[in-house]
Parts: structure tokens; sequence; C-alpha cells
């Protein structure tokens, strides 16, 4: 296990999964939103039951990206103090964009949770005040902390291995960055992740 833990609080759709492939290129195991997929579909899912999960599955790994991490960052740093956090935002347009083509219409409990709404599309203004919000928020919290918080910002290119090396007081790997959701790849990820579930069988 690393010495300090890493939590990457971008919303979704904000390069998560690439910032999360990149910590584990540093040798960080890192946990995502997989562990909480079948809290998608309940009814009565809970901010205690998702919190509770999110700190037990943060015990055995270094870092974590993805909903719905980025929504419990004072737990985490409360839970586990001395980590460091990294907040990744993306124009805002380009984000809902993204997240209408990538969600569309179907409901998510989670998300209900996060945006007081189950989907994106006929809701854009509301999540986009969310998007905003949390933004705000995180960067409030640790605006004294510079040693445990970067924002990067994805637009400006600021997402790459100097960036992250130099927070994190590590050696660049050497490689090109990795880019983990090209539709594609998302493709063929879902569908692994669904004949898992068929057969009854966890994420390796």
């Amino acid at each position: 296990m690393k010495s300090r833990k890493v939590f990457c609080l971008g919303f979704q759709k904000t390069g998560t999964s690439s910032l999360g492939l990149a910590l584990e290129k540093l040798g960080y195991s890192v946990a995502g939103y997989y562990p909480f997929r079948d809290l998608a579909g309940k009814d009565d899912v809970t901010w205690d039951e998702i919190r509770d999960r999110a700190l037990r599955i943060a015990e055995s790994h270094d870092a974590a990206q993805d909903t719905p991490w980025p929504l419990l960052y004072r737990e985490l740093d409360a839970a586990f103090p001395n980590s460091r956090f990294i907040l990744v935002t993306r124009d805002r347009n380009a984000w809902i964009e993204s997240a209408v083509k990538d969600f569309g219409h179907f409901p998510n409990a989670i998300h209900n949770l996060i945006y007081g709404c189950p989907c994106p599309v006929g809701h854009e203004d509301t999540w986009l005040a969310r998007y905003d919000r949390h933004n705000i928020d995180v960067q409030d919290y640790f605006a004294d902390r510079p040693d445990d918080f970067v924002k990067l910002d994805l637009n400006e290119g600021e997402v790459n291995w100097d960036n992250l090396c130099a927070f994190l007081d590590t050696p660049s790997p050497g490689i090109p960055w990795p880019h983990a959701n090209t539709r594609q790849i998302k493709s063929l990820k879902m569908k692994y992740y669904k004949v898992l579930e068929k057969l009854g069988l966890k994420r390796s």
C-alpha cells in the first residue's frame, strides 16, 4: 500500500478513467465505479449506504476515481488523514454534452442522489448546476491546503504526467498519457462487465 492515498474528485466525464489508469501505471491500486454498480438500480439506496461501502473499499486501495467518490471528499479526508486530492475540471458545455451522450434517458439511483434527477436528458440545467457547485465547493474546502490538493483543467492540457507526478512527488514513467475510455474501449468494457455479472463473478 502507498503511504498516502489519492482521491480523484472530478465528476464523471472529466477524464476520470484515464486518470485512474495513470495512477495504476504509477503503482496505485485504484477503485472506481464498478463496486457500486449494483446500487444504481435500487430505489431505496442512501448516501449512508454508499459512504459506508466506499470507506470499506478505500481501506484496501491506494486511490479512487469516478462516481460516487468525488462526492465523499469530506468523509474520505476525515477517514484517511494525509491523503491527496485531485480535482479535474473541463468545459461545462463539453461536460454536459458528454453526460447526455453517455447516460441519455437511462435512470440511475446514484445519479438521482447526486443531481436530484436520475438522468441528464431533460435535466441538463440541473446537472450543470450540480457540476458547477461541486467544483466550487471542493476548491473552497481545500483552499488553504496546496500540499494536499491540486486542480487540473482538462481543456488547458493540465492533465499530464508532469503535473500529476509533481503533485505526487514521483518520477514520470516516460510513457504516453493513457486514454481509457475511447468509445470502442468503453463498449468492450461494458460488455465484459455484463458477462461477469451474468456469471456471478467479480471484476478483478
